[in-house]
């Protein structure tokens, strides 16, 4: 199992569009909020999570249902709605069970996800919005990272 207890931003995520680099800013304080919430704590971060995944993966759902994205953002809006379906199971649990460690091993699965989602899947939107807007590649300057 991951032992994260925090989740913290890193320049390794920026993908050169502002708007989808500042939600996901946002995704990244979240989701620590929830991995460090105290247990009385916990109902309030995945609620603040659930807004934030509801708003953040709305407005990159509208970009990718564009008719002009390449290939149909079919596969990527199913990977929204399966980590939005899941934290809305995870809510339904702590509200019958009181079991905050679910939340903190969902925000757990996220902190896994989140990388690959934003490389693979999140840098192929940015690209493209980048060349629709600018007709350019994004561009991308990451501060070096401590060991």
């Amino acid at each position: 199992m991951n032992t994260v207890q925090e989740f913290t931003w890193s320049d390794r995520y920026l993908l050169g569009h502002g708007a989808i680099d500042d939600t996901h800013r946002e995704f990244v304080a979240c989701v620590d909020a929830l991995l460090t919430a105290s247990d009385a704590r916990i109902p309030e971060a995945l609620e603040a999570f659930i807004r934030h995944a509801e708003a953040h993966f709305k407005q990159e759902n509208d970009w990718l249902a564009a008719p002009d994205f390449p290939g149909g953002g079919g596969c990527h809006i199913e990977e929204h709605d399966k980590v939005i379906r899941s934290a809305y199971e995870v809510r339904e649990h702590i509200a019958v069970n009181n079991s905050p460690d679910v939340a903190r091993a969902y925000a757990r699965a996220l902190v896994d996800w989140f990388p690959g989602h934003a490389d693979y899947m999140d840098s192929a939107l940015a690209a493209w919005l980048v060349k629709r807007t600018h007709n350019g590649r994004p561009l991308v300057f990451r501060r070096k990272e401590m060991a």
